[in-house]
């Protein structure tokens, strides 16, 4: 069962100074793993660049190995309200890289499939994307499909609406959806609805935060009231998920921040 959060002091909102809104506004309830997961080509950099930072990228680095971001979700509302921080790990696509993009998969408590609309091939190699995924990432693994590039005509499309459909269904994917990175439409849709997801499964404990399966792990917004009735508190740092890496969330953080790509090209 997800721990109850302890009640929040008596400070008025008035009262709290800038550096204390500022630090409040970075706290979460939840951290949670997400891998994003398609051929090379098609738009993930450019999907997850333009939720993170809310623009088109106009240029970008072809993703060597992985890339990495972070955004916080607000999930609920009132009492129920949840904020979880999602750790977006965009994975490289080309089959070169397949071996080491792979042990980034473990430990993932989401996945977002994405495909080109306009190119079939793109959607015919999912999967082996999905078939990783489910081998390597959490048991409890949430997983969306995704088709980038909405914005073209329709003469244009090569994969329908129908056709991914129909295949998410067979692959029990339980939500389709179609985005465009380059006008951002239905691209916060996506990762909002995964947070929905994921906290929806939390809450009904079917995935539990304690284990370090999960992909997701309870975060530094406070404290919480154990089973006795007694308030508790985190005693420092949490370590991160069972993907090979013992550092620090902050230290993870910097390590995977400024990946580094390779030659420039138009972004997808």
């Amino acid at each position: 069962m997800p721990r109850q959060r302890a009640a929040s002091g008596a400070s008025t909102e008035s009262s709290r100074s800038a550096p204390e809104d500022q630090e409040l506004g970075s706290l979460y309830d939840y951290l949670a793993k997400i891998i994003l997961l398609g051929p090379s080509g098609c738009g993930k950099s450019c999907l997850l660049h333009r939720f993170v930072r809310g623009e088109w990228r106009i240029l970008s680095s072809q993703t060597i190995g992985v890339e990495f971001s972070s955004k916080i979700i607000k999930v609920g509302t009132g009492s129920r309200r949840k904020r979880i921080k999602l750790q977006l790990w965009d994975t490289a696509g080309q089959e070169r890289f397949r071996s080491v993009t792979r042990s980034y998969y473990r430990g993932a408590a989401g996945a977002v499939l994405i495909y080109d609309i306009t190119s079939h091939p793109s959607f015919t190699s999912l999967p082996t994307f999905l078939t990783d995924a489910r081998a390597l990432a959490s048991p409890n693994l949430t997983l969306l499909l995704v088709g980038n590039k909405q914005q073209v005509e329709v003469v244009e499309r090569a994969v329908t609406t129908n056709e991914a459909a129909r295949w998410a269904s067979l692959q029990d994917i339980p939500v389709t959806m179609e985005t465009s990175a380059l006008s951002g439409e239905n691209v916060d849709e996506v990762f909002t609805r995964l947070a929905h997801m994921i906290v929806t499964k939390i809450e009904l404990g079917e995935v539990d935060p304690d284990d370090p399966m999960s992909g997701i792990q309870y975060g530094d917004s406070g404290g919480w009231v154990d089973a006795s009735g007694s308030t508790r508190k985190r005693k420092g740092p949490g370590r991160v998920m069972a993907d090979g890496f013992s550092a620090g969330l902050r230290e993870w953080e910097d390590v995977f921040r400024d990946s580094s790509g390779g030659r420039r090209r138009k972004c997808c």
